[in-house]
């Protein structure tokens, strides 16, 4: 080790204690000098120390043993003036103690030359040291449903998708436990963020806000729910469907995240066809806002929780055996049945297809037909939700629906022409 990388870990070294001081200092500025434990110049210190005590574990024969010989009577000292200052103001609370172990121990390991991954877990540690009244005010709020759900999505993740073998099984080796598993964790993940932003935003916002969080979770549901409402409430029948026209375009917009994620060379292909139906439905939407302003907000939109076991459960179900039958139709038929698997999936749901089709794409399915199965399963979903939204609502807002759905369906079909997604032959379609 030369000089120069020796002071870059040692600088490392001081900048993380100088960034937890910073926060600590700040959290505590209030105090007057000589009445906290540790401030801005006790924690770089630390920082500094940690990195000489990893560079003296290189360099120095039992570098170890004093590595822990010093972590330990750092952290004998800063818990025994912790316990004066706790003593002295009545309080209870070991942050500041664990604040200064921590900014010790990545000082070494910063001084042990893992910089990179000692900076950003000094950046993580430091924000939630900062974010203290944010989180305990968020812990107030969140209900036992919500906190379950959350645990849920943890134990999917970390617990049972690292046990999952990652090969086929099954009819046309078609189901990849792993895959399927992750691609679950995918549509749930999306889904919570839809509850979350429902709660948070739909009941403050308004009816328009409450269509593009619903649509992250379901935007049919979104049409059922406020094409019922304007059939009751026709004072608000234009904010009422714009909001539905919003979930519709929350929906193109998720399709096309999903899509790429799976598969990247997908994002050209369905870039131009869903932005621009997102574009030409989101402009009905606020057209139907401005004619009728909001005249006061309903109760926000309710949906269940989306992490019930049995949601989760029908979900993977549904979505083993689309790509059952999304593997089958190829091997059989071609492209034909990709298309026909599209539209009759597109009835009930887009996600399964979506991701069936962007999986198979990255192996037996070519692009370009993925691409069109999901634009084709996206339309279709479009056209039953103005059928649903008719019976649910009458005739008034299955109008209005119908007008987005063209206007979107439209323009989805002009950018497909105009991009790269060459057009299937007429044979292919019909079989």
């Amino acid at each position: 080790m030369d000089d120069l990388e020796l002071f870059q870990r040692l600088g490392v070294a001081l900048a993380i204690g100088v960034l937890f001081g910073i926060e600590r200092g700040w959290a505590t500025r209030e105090e007057k000098e000589g009445e906290r434990t540790a401030g801005l110049r006790t924690l770089a210190l630390s920082g500094l120390l940690g990195g000489v005590l990893g560079v003296a574990t290189l360099l120095v024969p039992q570098g170890a043993v004093i590595l822990g010989l010093g972590f330990s009577a750092f952290g004998g000292i800063l818990a025994y003036f912790r316990l004066r200052e706790m003593a002295r103001d009545n309080t209870f609370g070991a942050t500041t103690v664990l604040a200064g172990l921590l900014a010790l121990a990545l000082g070494a390991l910063a001084g042990l030359g893992e910089t990179a991954v000692a900076g950003g877990a000094c950046v993580a540690a430091t924000a939630l040291l900062a974010l203290k009244s944010a989180l305990h005010g968020w812990l107030r709020k969140i209900t036992w449903d919500e906190l379950r759900a959350g645990l849920m999505l943890l134990a999917m993740t970390l617990v049972l998708l690292p046990l999952l073998p990652d090969r086929g099984f099954g009819p046309f080796q078609a189901l990849n436990p792993y895959e399927l598993w992750l691609m679950t964790i995918l549509i749930a993940a999306v889904s919570f963020a839809g509850y979350v932003a429902m709660k948070w935003i739909g009941g403050r916002h308004g009816i328009a806000m409450s269509g593009v969080a619903g649509g992250l979770v379901s935007s049919t549901a979104v049409t059922l729910s406020f094409s019922r409402l304007a059939g009751e409430h026709s004072e608000r029948l234009g904010v009422l469907v714009a909001g539905a026209m919003l979930a519709s375009v929350t929906m193109m917009l998720r399709v096309l995240l999903v899509a790429s994620s799976v598969n990247p060379v997908l994002l050209p292909k369905l870039l131009l066809p869903l932005g621009l139906a997102a574009l030409a439905t989101a402009g009905v939407a606020l057209w139907h806002l401005w004619q009728q302003p909001d005249e006061g907000l309903l109760e926000p939109l309710r949906l269940d929780n989306p992490f019930e076991l049995s949601t989760v459960l029908k979900f993977t179900l549904f979505l083993a055996l689309v790509m059952v039958a999304a593997r089958g139709l190829v091997v059989w038929v071609g492209d034909t049945g990709a298309y026909a698997l599209a539209a009759v999936s597109g009835i009930a749901d887009v996600d399964a297809l979506t991701l069936s089709m962007s999986r198979l794409s990255t192996g037996s399915l070519g692009t370009d037909t993925a691409a069109w199965a999901i634009l084709i399963a996206a339309a279709v979903n479009t056209a039953a939700k103005v059928v649903m939204g008719w019976l649910a609502g009458g005739a008034r807002p299955g109008v209005r629906l119908a007008m987005a759905a063209l206007a979107g369906v439209g323009a989805g079909l002009g950018g497909a022409f105009l991009s790269d997604v060459p057009t299937p032959s007429l044979g292919s379609a019909l079989g």
